[in-house]
């Protein structure tokens, strides 16, 4: 990357830069390979963040089915995070992951899973886990809110066999034939996932992210107090195919004990994410203590109050710039964590180094997100989201503690408790998101004359702009 006038002498955010197109001869955003080079083995350069609103298991399975990560946070149960790992590698690659209620529930509980919109259904489940039929989503927002899923099942979807979902092309043809959106495919009496028209399309344009064994990739976050390495190796032994060693602020002794303890039990077995950090003297001392890549982004997060309430952090965009280049100089990578509000963030944030791209909030408004689907005054559908530092998180990571040692530790939380992040009904998926994300960042590639993540980072072209400069690029959503 290079600055198209004078290098500034002050930092820089997203919002202060804007790309310049070169002379290109990528003929098409589809000739662009968004695989990301920090040895994690994903197809995309898209983290989930290991926040409690944002990344669960559903999350985790989504995003790696497209050859994205997700990172399953580390306030749960050593136990409870082994049995998320065992879930996403049960998952189906070319399908997706069923909702699936019992027949008993009610609709109103399962609307607080998925909403009533097209392209989506329910699985209807007995007890031992026994296929009894599946209805479209959309089919909830036409039923009271007290009759049970099983009285629903007189208008149920037709069933594919997995023959039918070899591939997009032939799942599409299915689901063409039986004039659905989505179906069920089943086998041996089971659901083992759900084929929709708009998956089919995507099983042709994204790779997912794989282990060796051919399952979902999923990642793992620990922290750095207790016994991290006893910790890391556990979750490696489970499945986990990256360890983030995270704390908010990694550049600090207890990280460096961490990171050894982490790297002598899991060797070289998987990549160690650490972080958070915004220097290049920070990535130095983390790559010395075992990190093959950096998680960097002090306050930059919308759920984050930390450079209000502390003065600490630094503007993203430079942060990114200058840890990035000190780690690609010892052979470690930078993960760009927080900031970004739009695709072009994600652009902006691969031209100053980063390898991937990490998005807290922007995904927690979706349907994959942990959250309970609720609606506002106006009836709209929205999820919570909250800071991992805030007092909810606090009260949530340290329920075992006495009354009198949790006020001690949430005294001084900061950060957000509760944001409404409301679901975007043309873009309810996680994967409605990563297609806008991908889309644009493809064209940012094909604008700089970059087929690759490599490449962009090194022909990049950068510049520098006015806060009317980044206005005037905003599309004006009325008349004039």
């Amino acid at each position: 990357m290079r600055f198209i006038g004078d290098v500034p002498e002050h930092d820089l955010t997203y919002s202060d830069v804007f790309l310049v197109p070169s002379r290109s001869g990528v003929g098409s955003r589809m000739g662009v390979d968004l695989s990301p080079d920090d040895g994690t083995g994903a197809t995309l350069p898209i983290v989930a963040a290991n926040m409690n609103s944002v990344t669960g298991p559903r999350m985790a399975a989504a995003l790696a089915r497209r050859g994205a990560l997700a990172v399953l946070t580390q306030d749960h149960a050593l136990d409870d995070t082994i049995a998320s790992i065992d879930w996403v590698k049960a998952q189906p690659i070319g399908l997706a992951s069923p909702h699936v209620a019992g027949p008993d529930e009610t609709v109103q509980l399962v609307l607080e899973r998925v909403p009533a919109i097209a392209g989506h259904a329910v699985v209807v489940e007995d007890a031992d886990g026994g296929f009894l039929g599946a209805i479209p989503a959309e089919r909830l927002g036409h039923a009271l809110a007290d009759a049970t899923v099983g009285d629903l099942l007189h208008s149920r979807l037709p069933e594919l066999a997995p023959a039918d979902a070899v591939d997009g092309r032939t799942m599409f043809a299915a689901l063409e034939r039986e004039g659905v959106e989505v179906a069920p495919v089943v086998e041996g009496g089971r659901c083992v996932g759900v084929a929709s028209r708009l998956g089919a399309l995507r099983d042709d344009l994204y790779r997912p992210a794989l282990d060796g064994q051919g399952r979902l990739s999923v990642a793992v976050a620990v922290g750095i107090n207790g016994d991290p390495g006893a910790k890391a190796a556990a979750l490696v032994a489970a499945g986990a195919d990256v360890i983030v060693v995270d704390t908010a602020h990694g550049h600090q002794e207890g990280m460096l004990r961490a990171l050894e303890a982490v790297r002598s039990q899991v060797g070289d077995a998987v990549p160690v994410a650490a972080g958070n950090i915004v220097s290049s003297d920070g990535a130095r001392d983390l790559v010395a203590a075992g990190a093959s890549i950096l998680k960097v982004g002090v306050g930059p997060g919308a759920m984050c109050t930390t450079r209000m309430m502390t003065a600490v952090g630094r503007p993203q965009f430079s942060a990114v710039m200058d840890t990035a280049t000190t780690a690609i100089e010892l052979g470690a990578r930078v993960w760009a964590d927080g900031g970004v509000r739009y695709p072009r963030d994600v652009a902006l944030a691969l031209a100053a180094g980063a390898s991937s791209v990490m998005i807290g909030s922007w995904f927690a408004g979706t349907i994959e997100a942990p959250g309970r689907l609720q609606r506002d005054g106006q009836g709209r559908l929205f999820k919570e989201s909250w800071g991992m530092a805030s007092t909810k998180a606090v009260l949530g990571r340290n329920a075992g503690l006495d009354a009198y040692e949790l006020a001690r530790k949430t005294l001084f939380a900061e950060g957000i408790s509760s944001s409404t992040i409301l679901l975007d009904p043309q873009r309810p998926s996680v994967e409605d998101l990563v297609d806008m994300i991908t889309s644009g960042v493809r064209s940012s590639f094909t604008y700089a004359g970059a087929d690759s993540v490599p490449a962009f980072r090194e022909r990049a072209r950068v510049g520098v702009q006015s806060a009317a400069g980044y206005e005037e690029g905003k599309a004006l959503p009325v008349s004039w």
